[in-house]
């Protein structure tokens, strides 16, 4: 069986779950946060239609969302906590939380929109480890990066590192994956184009950029090492036929993706 010929795709059902727990949070979240009890009814936004689940204040969240101290309380990422307190655990919990509404729609669309394609080709075990070491990645590089001697406390959450490990994934499965594609250059300049808003967007006030980064870069390294595909016209054992001559067998992978295997994992290694 030749490889390059259509082929059955996997069945997505990780990347929707994902959304679907990140919605389920979120409400989770805006009922902990019980805005009515803490600040006074008069003071939270969409009291009278939501009750226990309305916003706090515009003032203190601009986009319909919980306050700080909920994040905080429910595994928002903070430097202090995890290198004072060793709550290892808030790199993986702070993904799943949402500042905001706005903020939970566009991460979930986005993650549909890349994600479902990715799972389709590759299924749902390679491109799970993806998104959850992808967001481990931005989470660290974010954690890295906060100001702790900054008096007011700094709370990190969102899919975003996640979401940016799908989209350099995505760049790195192009470039690995090079002499499978037909149109090339269209492909990885949409690709290098819907990287560049998202990263432009992460330069607005109150975005945490860093863990797009970090995502962004292990994404990269990951897609290179989960994201292989064999070249074309390559025939695996099982399928050879009787008197097919060996010596003009191709191998499983090129040169090119073996040595971009190595690096990446040598990198992620001591990364």
């Amino acid at each position: 069986m030749a490889y390059g010929g259509p082929s059955r795709p996997w069945c997505s059902w990780f990347m929707p779950l994902s959304c679907v727990a990140c919605i389920a949070v979120f409400v989770y979240t805006m009922y902990v946060n019980n805005c009515p009890k803490n600040l006074g009814e008069d003071r939270c936004v969409f009291r009278d239609h939501l009750g226990r689940f309305s916003f706090q204040p515009r003032s203190e969240n601009s986009l319909f969302g919980p306050s700080t101290a909920t994040l905080k309380k429910l595994g928002g990422l903070s430097r202090n906590l995890v290198v004072y307190d060793g709550e290892i655990y808030r790199f993986f919990s702070c993904m799943w939380l949402h500042a905001n509404v706005i903020h939970l729609l566009t991460n979930s669309l986005a993650i549909l929109f890349i994600g479902v394609k990715l799972e389709e080709d590759f299924g749902f075990l390679r491109i799970g480890l993806l998104y959850v070491l992808s967001g481990f990645g931005g989470g660290l590089l974010s954690c890295l990066h906060q100001d702790e001697s900054q008096q007011t406390l700094q709370i990190s959450v969102g899919a975003s590192g996640a979401l940016f490990g799908l989209l350099g994934a995505s760049l790195s499965e192009i470039i690995t994956n090079w002499t499978l594609y037909t149109n090339k250059c269209v492909s990885i300049t949409m690709l290098i184009l819907v990287i560049g808003v998202n990263m432009a967007i992460g330069f607005m006030p109150g975005i945490d950029n860093m863990a797009h980064i970090g995502g962004f870069v292990a994404g990269i390294l990951l897609g290179f090492i989960l994201l292989l595909r064999p070249q074309y016209g390559y025939v695996s054992g099982p399928y050879i036929a009787p008197g097919y001559e060996l010596n003009h067998k191709k191998p499983k992978y090129q040169c090119h993706q073996k040595l971009l295997w190595v690096i990446s994992a040598v990198v992620l290694f001591v990364w």
